[in-house]
């Protein structure tokens, strides 16, 4: 991650006698002048021609990256003097190297208390008082709404209440009464469909701001999405990245969490953070009145129907949609079992048998290696190039730098470093992983030699920059080696290359006639967009309102343009009326339900909230 702070071309050695603090206390002095004068010119020109300015929720009420000049002064006259920042000041001392200052940064606006983060390019040649200097990337990030604090910390709630009361009721009475009422005699404000992390996790965001929500799930019990899946799964993220708000993992977590694990942590999450959550609850239908404003959604709890009426309705079903099964000519005639990742029960029953698997992703690649482990002959068919990073490569160049043991010791907090992973403008991302990539490259280079003498058609991204542009892009693609791929280097795990032409009762055929006998078919082929849950809910003519949900539109494979240059839908107004999408992993789904939750209690309370850049509509799917 130290490459995302410098950049080569821009490598300008300071010369000045000003120090950082100066410079970017005079370029901070400036621009909030230039600000209060409503100078837009003045302050858009205070920018770096390729300047990027990300802002989320702070000024556009909408997570939008402007870049350049003229759009930063687009937005500026649409939303200066709605917003009225001040007091604009460092945090933290900034820090100069190569060129570059880099600054944390806070403010206020009319409505709410701010954070930022700003690079400033140094420039010497008129003046060493640092009013020449450049911004470079500014991050604008709202983190509470003025009135409407969290209860925490010096305002945490007394919890007991001195005194005498006849009439006295303890918290579990008032939870119970709660409980009882939320749903029937009082209608939540926000609907959230999906209980997994991102679900829980804005439960608890929704819960500790006062707003009335329900989260709804099908299972029988918070983690039971984790619980059901294959048993060798673990998280292949690190622990230091996957906190959830409010309550980290304890110090004595394991760096990889195994899924039943993180099961049990959702499950106890969601009772100490006193999320209102519904399981066994399944959504049938839902349409929006205009009207009258809400959501009318009928749903099925514990198999009695229930009409509930929220304003606002959260899909948060992950970050991807419906699983994607392939229709290839003679599947129905097949005599095993077959089925798609998503419902792959684990290697036991299976023993003896002939899997084969479709696909060469994380979720093939488990599956697989879990397969192999149970002495069963498994085949991975590669339809397509994959990206593969080894899991120790990543964790040490990839992520160390914000997320590990070495960067809580240096004094990195998740907050930090989740503000710094979001101050970097996605158009600018890929420069900088492609270094990353290239340091993994050389130092694995003989797991790939040996990857790709196995016949794996292997890739860096469409250019260069791997995994993390890959996820954000496209969200898939991609396997964090943990095993399984020294397994097909080794030749333990068979592998097969090509598209699939046919299946027969007991075989699968590729285009060039090669035939793999076959007991059991692994369709391990991801997921469609999440707008195709709201096809099925809704109905598809609002799924198409919404349009294609994730990707950044960089005209990659499988991230068609126009550039967006944030996530498509997620986290942010739609252009359907009260209709939001949230989830993604479990580092996004902390960060960003702060964002969201605070664009739904704004609404909650009342504030104005005029949305600046309301995504357009592009691909339906």
């Amino acid at each position: 991650m130290t490459e995302m702070l410098t950049r080569p071309e821009h490598q300008l050695q300071p010369t000045a006698p000003a120090t950082p603090q100066q410079r970017v206390d005079a370029w901070l002095a400036a621009f909030e002048a230039a600000l209060a004068e409503r100078d837009i010119a003045r302050a858009a020109g205070m920018f770096a021609v390729d300047g990027h300015w990300r802002d989320l929720v702070a000024f556009t009420w909408n997570l939008k990256t402007v870049e350049g000049r003229g759009q930063i002064a687009d937005m500026l006259t649409a939303r200066l003097d709605g917003t009225d920042p001040s007091g604009l000041r460092t945090f933290e001392s900034p820090e100069a190297a190569d060129g570059v200052l880099t600054a944390w940064i806070t403010f206020e606006t009319a409505t709410g208390r701010c954070e930022g983060h700003l690079r400033l390019r140094m420039d010497d040649a008129d003046g060493a008082d640092g009013t020449t200097d450049q911004a470079w990337t500014l991050l604008t990030t709202l983190q509470e709404l003025k009135g409407h604090e969290e209860s925490q910390g010096a305002d945490r709630p007394m919890g007991a209440k001195h005194g005498a009361d006849k009439r006295r009721l303890s918290w579990a009475e008032e939870k119970e009464i709660e409980e009882r009422d939320l749903g029937y005699a009082v209608q939540p404000y926000v609907l959230i469909v999906g209980g997994g992390q991102g679900g829980i996790a804005l439960g608890a965001r929704m819960r500790q701001l006062g707003v009335p929500a329900i989260v709804i799930d099908s299972h029988a019990r918070p983690g039971d999405q984790w619980r059901g899946r294959y048993k060798s799964l673990c998280l292949h993220d690190p622990v230091w990245y996957d906190h959830l708000p409010y309550l980290p993992f304890p110090s004595n977590w394991p760096v990889f969490a195994p899924k039943d694990k993180i099961g049990d942590w959702l499950e106890m999450y969601t009772k100490v953070m006193e999320v209102p959550y519904w399981c066994s609850t399944t959504a049938t239908s839902a349409r929006y009145d205009d009207e009258a404003g809400e959501w009318v959604v009928h749903v099925e709890r514990d198999g009695r129907p229930l009409t509930l009426r929220p304003k606002h309705l959260v899909m948060a079903t992950g970050m991807s949609g419906k699983p994607n099964v392939p229709q290839f000519p003679g599947a129905e005639r097949f005599r095993g079992d077959q089925h798609h990742s998503s419902r792959h029960p684990g290697p036991d029953q299976y023993a003896g048998k002939r899997v084969v698997v479709i696909g060469a992703n994380n979720s093939a690649h488990d599956i697989c290696g879990a397969l192999w482990e149970n002495d069963v002959d498994v085949t991975m068919v590669q339809r397509s190039s994959t990206h593969i990073v080894k899991s120790d490569s990543l964790m040490e160049l990839g992520l160390g730098d914000l997320y590990s043991e070495r960067a809580v010791a240096a004094g990195m907090t998740t907050h930090k470093a989740d503000l710094t992973f979001a101050s970097m403008p996605y158009h600018i991302m890929h420069e900088f992983q492609i270094p990353v990539y290239d340091k993994i490259r050389e130092r694995d280079a003989d797991f790939y030699a040996r990857l790709e003498k196995a016949g794996f058609a292997h890739d860096w991204g469409d250019d260069g920059s791997g995994l993390f542009m890959k996820y954000l892009r496209r969200g898939s693609g991609y396997y964090i080696d943990v095993g399984a791929a020294e397994l097909v280097a080794s030749g333990d795990i068979k592998l097969a290359r090509g598209g699939v032409r046919e299946i027969t009762e007991d075989s699968v055929i590729l285009d060039d006639g090669t035939e793999l006998p076959a007991d059991v078919i692994v369709y391990a082929t991801g997921y469609g967009s999440m707008n195709g849950w709201v096809a099925d809910l809704i109905d598809q003519a609002t799924a198409d309102k919404v349009g294609k949900v994730w990707g950044l539109g960089s005209d990659t494979t499988k991230d068609p343009g126009p550039w967006e240059g944030e996530q498509r839908n997620m986290w942010k107004p739609t252009q359907q009326e009260n209709l939001w999408f949230h989830g993604g992993n479990l580092h996004q789904s902390r960060h960003y339900s702060l964002y969201l939750a605070l664009q739904l209690k704004a609404r909650y309370e009342g504030i104005d909230t005029p949305v600046y850049g309301l995504q357009e509509v592009h691909h339906l799917s």
